[in-house]
Order: C-alpha cells, then structure tokens, then sequence
C-alpha cells in the first residue's frame, strides 16, 4: 500500500505542477514571449491564457508602459574644442514585445550607446555657445536618430531630454563674470533712469509750485492793490465828505514828519517846500487860539504875528 500512495502523491503534485505551468495570467499593460522546443509560439497578452505545460516556455515577460531612462553624464568634444558633461534622460515605450526580445539583446544599453554617439555627432557640430542656447534642436535632432534606429527593434522614442550641461570650470568662471557684469550694467542703467525719471518729476513739480506761488503772489498783489485802492477812495471820500480846512491838513502833514524819520539808516531826509506854508498854516491856527493879552479890548493881530504892548512906567 506505501508504494501505491507515494505515487499517488506524485501524481497530483505534478498535476498541480501541470496547472500551474497550464495556467498563466498577464497583467496589464505587460506581455510574455511564449516559445515551444526553444522557438518563439506566440506572444501572451494581458489577461488569462492556457500554455502546453513542459512544452511551452515563457521566454520574457516585458513591460508595455513607458518608461523613463536616466543616463549619467557623458563628456562631448563641441566644435571649437571645449569638453563639456551633458546629462540625458530617454522617455520610450516597447510597442513589439517580440522585436525587443529577438532583434536586440538588451535595448537598453543598446538606446543608451546610441543617445552617445548620436549626441557627440551633434554637439560635435556647435560651439559652446550655440550649444547652451540650442536645448530645443539638440532634442529634436536626437529624438529623430533615436526613433529611426530603435524602430526596428519595436521600441518608440517619445521624448528626449537634456537635464544638464556643464562646460569646463574656467568657462563656468568667465561666464558667471559676464553674467554679474550685465547684471551690474542693468542695475546701474535702472538706476539712472531712476534717478532721471526722479529730475524729471522733481522739476515738474518744482515748476509747477513756482507757477503756482507766481500765481498766488499775482492775484495777493491784485488784491492788496485794490484794497489800497478801496482805502485810498475811502480816504479821499472821508476828507472830502469832512470838507477839511489848510489847518487839519497842516496839522495832518506835521504829523507825518516824525515816520518821514524813522530808522537808523535815515542820515538825510528831505525836507518838501510845502512844509514852510504848513508851518504858517499851522502858525496862524495857534496864534487865532492862543490867549490875547490886555483883555477883549486889545486889538488883533493881523497876518502871522501879534500885537505887543509895552506897560507903562511909575515915575
């Protein structure tokens, strides 16, 4: 009985071995190369597929989405003789599962030599400084060369990327010397038409506030014009309404000398010719109010002067 169940237990471990190889399940965006006796059968999609067990063979299984590439810096010779480390980065995508299996022994060592060599063709052909302005053309032309030789081994170059280019150190130097001095002229042009533009609104508004005050100083005269003009006529009105007499007007112009005076820078003044008929004017109005000696019976004086009397002698 021992040796009837030993190969009873055999034979449903290799069934179950049987299934297993039997049944093969793919995920998603994936595919297997199936191949028979060492020859490719079929390629297996996603999904569940049955295969011949210990006939049939999964050779590769291979990853349908894109994938992205990093490669480590290489150093490129440009055209006028300067060493400069480009780094790349390769986006593709296998679109024949059985192309990359059997057309090429491994891909991706094969896209990385060939960005290389394709990339020193072209940097090859540029300067340093067509080089450092010119990402755009550098990725489209190797994209180009990329797509058109791994065509055939069913992979799609999508993208193309240079993440860095460094020049030499000395280059990196004088570059960085440049850049600070544009730096340094733009500041310094801002500045100036900062400081113009400044001028500029400080003598707008310098003029303004000199037509502003003229303006102010026009219509303050205008009007401190008039009103001595208005005091001058109400002045004149008052005296002439007041019908004054040479007297008050004497006495007026007599007071007006001591103002004519004033001030220490007064060494010389001038005295008018009028002052002399003030001067009797106001004479004759003292001479009429003052008191008259010998009582209401002495006579009065004429002109200027008055009458003197002499009191008479006592023997």
């Amino acid at each position: 009985m021992e040796p009837v169940i030993i190969v009873l237990i055999i034979l449903v471990v290799l069934v179950f071995i049987a299934l297993i190889k039997t049944i093969q399940v793919i995920p998603q965006a994936s595919a297997a190369i199936v191949e028979r006796f060492g020859r490719y059968t079929r390629t297996l999609n996603a999904g569940l597929n049955i295969v011949v067990p210990f006939i049939d063979t999964i050779r590769n299984r291979i990853d349908l989405r894109e994938q992205v590439v990093p490669f480590p810096p290489q150093p490129v010779i440009t055209q006028d003789n300067l060493v400069v480390n480009i780094d790349t980065v390769i986006y593709y995508q296998v679109t024949d599962a059985r192309a990359a299996t059997y057309e090429v022994a491994s891909y991706i060592q094969a896209i990385e030599q060939l960005t290389v060599t394709t990339l020193r063709n072209i940097i090859g052909g540029m300067d340093l400084e067509r080089t450092l302005t010119s990402r755009e053309e550098i990725n489209a032309a190797l994209r180009g060369v990329l797509d058109e030789a791994t065509g055939k081994w069913g992979i799609r170059v999508n993208r193309v990327e240079l993440k860095a280019i460094e020049p030499p150190t000395s280059i990196q130097d004088s570059m960085e010397k440049q850049m600070r001095a544009d730096r340094d002229k733009r500041a310094a042009i801002l500045q100036a038409e900062g400081v113009r533009q400044s001028e500029i609104l400080r003598a707008e508004g310098e003029k303004q506030s000199q037509i502003l005050r003229a303006e102010g100083e026009a219509k303050a005269a205008a009007l401190r014009a008039e009103g001595e003009a208005q005091a001058v006529r109400t002045v004149f009105e008052a005296i002439h309404a007041g019908d004054p007499d040479q007297k008050l007007l004497s006495y007026q112009y007599l007071q007006m000398l001591p103002k004519i005076a004033e001030g220490d820078a007064n060494k010389l003044w001038i005295v008018p010719s009028e002052i002399g008929d003030a001067l009797k004017g106001l004479s004759g109005a003292m001479g009429n109010f003052a008191p008259k000696p010998g009582g209401s019976d002495s006579g009065n004086g004429t002109g200027s002067g008055t009458e003197r009397r002499e009191r008479p002698s006592i023997d």
